[in-house]
């Protein structure tokens, strides 16, 4: 399995548009997506401008598809403005319990 951690950092101002953005960005994902098998979005709860996603897809090749997938491109471009940092990593899952 193929996992994606994104962490946001929104734009105070921006904060509850890029949430209710961001939400629908995972719900459509979980939807649209067959080889998207999880997408959580959480909440830093001493920061509320903080975001942290974790993402499981079945491979590589199937996240590099979501990131040209209509639904994300449209993501992308109505949030970039409203969030003040993004960080990304992969990583292979080796266990699940």
């Amino acid at each position: 399995m193929f996992v994606v951690t994104v962490e946001f950092l929104s734009k105070p101002e921006h904060r509850e548009a890029f949430m209710e953005a961001m939400t629908q960005q995972a719900q459509h994902s979980l939807e649209r997506e067959g080889s998207c098998l999880q997408f959580d979005v959480c909440r830093d709860p001493k920061n509320p401008d903080r975001v942290f996603l974790y993402e499981i897809y079945s491979d590589e090749a199937v996240f590099q598809a979501h990131l040209k997938s209509s639904h994300f491109l449209a993501f992308n471009e109505a949030t970039t403005n409203w969030v003040a940092g993004k960080s990304v990593e992969t990583w292979n899952r080796v266990f699940s319990g």
